[in-house]
């Protein structure tokens, strides 16, 4: 039993349907409880790139997909203001892409990058993937006449969260799982403490061997019902709230960015998504450092006019998880599991990771106890190293506000990035840094950040030992013409996402 709509509680129905073949299992039974007064916020949300095997997963066709979820492709993320205070001369951007660090057999071309003049040499994306010229020139990541969910470039979406949970609740049903609406008044628990049912407000009651938590930030079951403690991480992360909402293009064949963009302010960052018909823009911030009226002006000033304060949402969250996601019966997916913040789109990474693991341990027989060990080791280790990337985009600030500082002090960093930091001077972040079961970003996503915040790793010494210097000089300009090439090859963002909706 699914406690729970939205998109966590419809991708989780519809992943397990899929994956326990419901229709041709007459004896298992998936229902979802949905409340019919709890709404979904519909800011626009961005994705990860293993967003597209789960679409393919659930045998979901690509075209519909960004039809019916308003969606458009993301190719990275764009931060901007982040190293300093922006002046009217100077600002500065990084761009951290999805597509990976372009490398022959034989030459990696991140130590001849650091070894360049750092005065005169290209941005790192810029220098080692075509990427960065794609998605600057507004160009899409594929042709509309490529297969579904595959292209010359890695993306992901941008997408409207409540059209998605509806396309996914379409998908659930057809694969059978059955949908009642309700409210919970009640968990009752067994003689053991696990869940026995769940009593509605109007009366019934629902029983299920494994209920799967998808109540959002109430954490019905696996909170309130089972008391799993809150690990919060807000001496890492510390921006708690969100001033949100949703702007119109002013005309309707306006460009459309190809990523996120992230810009920096005072007290933490504003997103700024480019969905299909509108963009969806939030000013994320920390109460310690900004309250809730100066979030609205910084979001104000950020748009510009026309500007609507009465359709702007204020959203608060506790960033943090639960050490154990999994207890007894019943398993926490999504904002009840826990939350840390918007950046680098790590809410849906995290639901993907959690039905898949349900799916693969799910207990057809006997006790759950392993299962739910298993589980939460690996969920807990997903959401520390999470913390440790996300705080990596903050600690190397050199802002002179408050909040930067407080993020740059060595007390609040996380010890394994600051471990982790100091090795990084003399030599760059490598595989073997990180372990990939329970990470969701790889070392060149660490690259990408270190090196666009001005991180110095210093390999002069050993520069003898790099002697293939030819070999990468020809693979950047390789990177460098066949980047101009995808830049005048490739549609437009708009054209592609207007073709593909159109030939849905």
């Amino acid at each position: 039993m699914v406690v729970g709509g939205g998109t966590a509680g419809w991708l989780s129905a519809a992943y397990l349907a899929k994956a326990l073949a419901l229709r041709d299992n007459p004896h298992l039974t998936i229902t979802l409880l949905e409340s019919p007064d709890i709404g979904i916020v519909g800011v626009g949300e961005g994705t990860f790139p293993t967003i597209r095997e789960t679409l393919r997963f659930l045998d979901i066709d690509e075209r519909k997909f960004i039809r019916e979820s308003s969606a458009t492709f993301k190719q990275g993320i764009l931060f901007a203001d982040w190293l300093h205070e922006p002046t009217a001369a100077k600002r500065h951007c990084f761009f951290h892409p999805f597509e990976a660090p372009f490398y022959s057999e034989e030459t990696s071309l991140v130590p001849y990058w650091l070894l360049q003049d750092e005065n005169s040499r290209p941005s790192f994306a810029e220098a080692v993937t075509i990427q960065n010229r794609v998605a600057g020139a507004k160009r899409g990541p594929k042709r509309p006449g490529e297969p579904d969910f595959d292209g010359p470039l890695n993306y992901a979406y941008h997408i409207d969260a409540h059209s998605l949970a509806r396309l996914l609740s379409e998908r659930a049903k057809e694969l059978g799982v059955v949908h009642v609406l309700g409210e919970v008044e009640h968990t009752e628990l067994g003689a053991t403490g696990a869940i026995d049912r769940v009593a509605l407000t109007d009366g019934r009651e629902i029983d299920a061997d494994l209920y799967v938590d998808c109540s959002g930030f109430r954490a019905e079951l696996i909170g309130r019902a089972l008391g799993s403690p809150f690990r919060s991480v807000r001496d890492h992360l510390f921006t708690n709230k969100a001033a949100a909402c949703k702007v119109p293009y002013d005309r309707p064949d306006a460009p459309i960015e190809s990523y996120t963009l992230a810009n920096a302010h005072e007290g933490g960052w504003t997103w700024d998504i480019g969905l299909s018909g509108a963009r969806g823009i939030g000013c994320v911030y920390s109460s310690d450092h900004v309250d809730d009226e100066r979030a609205v002006a910084i979001l104000r000033d950020y748009i510009g006019a026309p500007f609507r304060e009465d359709a702007v949402r204020i959203l608060g969250f506790e960033p943090g998880y639960r050490e154990k996601q999994w207890v007894k019966n019943c398993v926490s997916v999504g904002l009840s599991a826990g939350f840390l913040e918007p950046l680098e789109a790590t809410g849906l990474v995290l639901i993907e990771a959690a039905v898949g693991m349900i799916a693969e341990l799910f207990p057809h027989y006997g006790p759950v106890d392993a299962p739910a060990r298993r589980f939460n080791q690996l969920m807990a280790a997903r959401f520390e190293n999470i913390v440790k990337f996300l705080k990596l985009h903050y600690c190397l600030s050199k802002r002179e506000e408050a909040f930067w500082r407080e993020n740059s002090d060595p007390a609040t960093i996380p010890e394994e990035l600051q471990e982790l930091l100091a090795q990084w001077r003399y030599r760059p972040p490598g595989r073997f840094d990180f372990i990939l079961d329970v990470e969701s970003f790889a070392f060149f996503n660490y690259q990408y950040i270190l090196y666009g915040m001005g991180f110095q790793t210093d390999l002069s010494a050993g520069r003898s030992d790099f002697s293939k210097v030819a070999a990468a000089r020809r693979l950047f300009e390789r990177i460098q013409a066949f980047g101009e090439k995808a830049a005048r090859d490739l549609p437009s963002h708009r054209a592609l996402v207007s073709e593909l909706t159109e030939a849905a």
